[in-house]
């Protein structure tokens, strides 16, 4: 029965009691008219007379409530139908033409009109199925959904006939490699065997373990101060195996698109590995403790002769300098050294995929050593971030930061020389404020007394924090990372004796290795922390600098992919001008940019998100390493969407 058969019914009901009596002549109406209207109404009749019914809801709430069920329950029933169309599509695809043309009781120039009304609401993918359903949905237009598992893979492999080639070494970034407790000692405030194995960092397990025992999990995840080492009677290593870096915890993916899609084109154990380290140790303190390049080396050279094929090394974020600081550790002579001598990177390397790297550094790098900020320093899914958050002061994440020496090498790098000074930089074309985002720290409220009086330039902000840091991470910073940039080609040159200068591409060359390719694949047009409002706290020994929530526009922002700023980037615009003293060798740079295009409604930004995490699962940055590790590196185009190229040539590199 017709919603308006059901109302004329309901009116003759009423009619009746009121009278009292019931004549065979209305009970016949209303069997005529029961039968005559009895019809499917369609979405032209739903769009019509909105404000007559708008006037029936005020005057009967009752009466609107049911019809508004039934209108709900009628629309079901045509999406489901439409959904269940879909959904044998495989099975009946030469019929799905007569299917929808069958289905008259649509109206499709309503659902169109819907659509143009509703488009910004809803969904993507459901707008895009509406649209192919009033387009007339066939094979030709039923492009595959690029976020399901192996879809990449499965479509290069198909199309392309892709398969693997080059074996793949990829290296985590920061924070993602899973750390397990190996120690079974631990002290009489904290034992150890319960969490024998278990992973204290990267699983739902460290966040039970911060709720029920804050202190024992800090004693574990903590290093020793002086030594940067294992803390007395607490060992934590790195896990291994893919399952190290495939998920930060369950649900959360970090590596496990890439690896599925590689897996689909051929890729097995034999030929892919995930080289996961402990993040929380200085980049030598990796060889002193873990012998972590030495056992890479070694895993590069074996699968280079077993293979017969040179390797792609593929880095994201931190994961893209410790790939840098590694081919100049391979090659470098001395005691905890590779000792491979010149030429073993154009030997053993057939590329290095740079993919959102912090090269020159990340400015939220700073905060976490001023203030012991972490919300976006360190990339977290939700959940752990919320565990750091609420059970942890400031002061406990500070303490907790320090003593992980692979901090400060994300600090910027380059000075005033990248990142601007107090009145320019290069970045200030994008902003709209009067400020120069080269004056990174900024204080709006100066206190009486007050130690700061000036706002600080990144390079300011980096002598603050040697400042403020206990002697013993000043030892470290000072023994393992350089921020500068060499002046000369002597210079660079001669800092590649020493491994304080190879986290710095400003500070050394690349290797000289002609043949090896180079590609730098990042996100934009993502709003990045650049700069900050901080306030001084001279009662508080402790921790007297806090960012001031206080202010109006606490943080400022540049373009980016929502963790690293796009100036970050600007050393491979640098060696992709050719042979240079940065890049002796000449070797051949391609740069990729992924505009940010984020699905509404998918918790990761769906296969065009090209946020600084989640890019590694965009459907454009997997395809991209399958050409490299099939050997169709050579296919990709250079891909230019921002200003970087324009401010890469006003930056006044002395070289």
């Amino acid at each position: 029965m017709s919603i308006k058969n059901r109302k004329n019914k309901v009116s003759v009901d009423k009619h009746e009691s009121a009278s009292g009596s019931t004549s065979s002549t209305s009970s016949k109406e209303r069997k005529a008219i029961s039968v005559e209207e009895l019809e499917v109404p369609t979405l032209q009749w739903f769009t019509q007379n909105r404000s007559q019914r708008r006037e029936q809801a005020i005057q009967d709430p009752k009466k609107s409530w049911k019809t508004s069920r039934r209108l709900v329950f009628t629309l079901g029933t045509i999406v489901g139908i439409l959904i269940a169309c879909y959904m044998g599509a495989d099975h009946v695809r030469n019929n799905n033409s007569e299917l929808f043309d069958s289905l008259s009781i649509l109206n499709m120039d309503s659902v169109r009109d819907l659509i143009v009304d509703w488009k910004e609401v809803l969904p993507q993918s459901v707008a895009s199925f509406l649209g192919d359903m009033q387009n007339g949905y066939s094979s030709e237009n039923n492009f595959p959904d690029l976020t399901e598992s192996f879809a990449v893979g499965k479509q290069m492999r198909r199309e392309l006939n892709m398969t693997a080639k080059h074996p793949v070494v990829m290296v985590p970034g920061v924070i993602s490699t899973g750390i397990e407790s190996w120690g079974v000692e631990g002290d009489s405030e904290c034992e150890s065997t319960p969490h024998f194995r278990k992973r204290l960092w990267g699983s739902f397990y460290m966040l039970r373990t911060m709720v029920l025992d804050k202190m024992c999990w800090l004693r574990h995840i903590m290093l020793d101060p002086i030594t940067g080492l294992d803390p007395p009677h607490f060992r934590l290593r790195a896990a291994q195996g893919f399952e190290a870096a495939d998920f930060f915890m369950a649900g959360y993916w970090i590596w496990n698109k890439i690896l599925q899609n590689l897996g689909a084109i051929g890729y097995d154990p034999d030929t892919m590995t995930t080289a996961a380290y402990d993040w929380r140790l200085a980049y030598l303190d990796l060889e002193r403790r873990d012998r972590f390049f030495t056992k890479l080396k070694q895993q590069i050279e074996l699968i280079h002769e077993l293979s017969g094929e040179k390797v792609c090394l593929v880095g994201h974020s931190m994961g893209s300098q410790i790939v840098f600081y590694f081919l100049k550790w391979a090659e470098a002579k001395g005691e905890y050294y590779g000792n491979g001598g010149e030429g073993w990177t154009d030997k053993h390397v057939d590329s290095f995929v740079n993919v959102a790297g912090t090269m020159l550094g990340a400015p939220k790098a700073v905060p976490a050593l001023i203030s012991g900020e972490m919300k976006d320093t360190i990339q977290l899914n939700a959940l752990a971030m919320y565990g750091l958050e609420k059970f942890f002061s400031r002061k406990e994440r500070l303490e907790m930061i320090q003593t992980w020496g692979g901090i400060p090498s994300m600090l910027p790098k380059g000075g005033d020389l990248i990142w601007g000074t107090l009145n320019s930089s290069v970045e200030d074309q994008l902003s709209n404020s009067t400020e120069s985002l080269g004056s990174f720290i900024k204080f709006e409220k100066l206190q009486e007394n007050a130690r700061f009086t000036k706002n600080f330039t990144i390079e300011d902000s980096i002598d603050t924090i040697m400042q403020l840091s206990p002697w013993w991470l000043q030892d470290r910073i000072n023994d393992q990372y350089t921020f500068g940039y060499a002046k000369t080609e002597q210079q660079l040159k001669a800092n590649e004796k020493h491994h304080s200068h190879w986290s710095n591409p400003l500070e050394v060359p690349l290797p000289n290795a002609p043949d090896m390719k180079i590609y730098c694949i990042y996100g934009i047009h993502n709003p990045t922390e650049r700069a900050y409002v901080y306030r001084e706290q001279p009662t508080n020994s402790t921790l007297n600098l806090t960012i001031d929530y206080d202010s109006t526009n606490p943080v400022y922002f540049t373009e980016g992919d929502g963790t690293v700023p796009l100036i970050t980037h600007s050393m491979c615009h640098k060696w992709a001008q050719g042979k240079s003293p940065y890049n002796p060798g000449g070797s051949n740079v391609t740069i990729v940019e992924i505009k940010h295009q984020p699905e509404r409604f998918d918790m990761r930004g769906g296969a065009k998100s090209a946020e600084h995490v989640d890019i590694l699962g965009s459907a454009e940055l997997n395809e991209y390493l399958l050409r490299i590790a099939s050997g169709n590196g050579d296919t990709i185009q250079p891909r230019l969407l921002s200003n970087l190229s324009r401010w890469a040539e006003q930056i006044p590199f002395p070289m």
